[in-house]
């Protein structure tokens, strides 16, 4: 995540006021003052086996279940090994790539 808002902070990108959509295997009080510390809003469901479920954070349900189709489309890319394992060395090839799966990908759900 340092590295992420590094990267965000080089190329002059605001992060603050931004949120962070995640399931309860980043519910953890560590992630949770480091997203406040960056004045990040985290919208992380309660793992329960933390034990004490605390319900004065911040969550929004509508929201959270949005996330599903993000790692949705994340599974679908999974089936291209080219993009799942990294073969290509040049930017412009492995981003072509990505468009040539979101084609064949969209192409699968058109009904002719």
């Amino acid at each position: 995540m340092e590295e992420i808002l590094a990267l965000l902070d080089r190329s002059t990108i605001d992060h603050k006021g931004l949120f962070l959509n995640a399931d309860a295997g980043f519910d953890s009080k560590t992630c949770r003052d480091f997203l406040e510390k960056k004045e990040i809003t985290a919208n992380t469901k309660s793992n329960p086996r933390n034990g004490n479920v605390e319900t004065d954070y911040y969550f929004d349900e509508k929201l959270y279940k949005r996330r599903f189709k993000i790692e949705k489309a994340n599974a679908w890319l999974d089936n291209f090994k080219a993009l799942l394992v990294r073969f290509e060395t040049l930017n412009i090839t492995w981003i072509n790539l990505h468009y040539l799966a979101f084609s064949i990908l969209f192409l699968r759900k058109i009904k002719v």
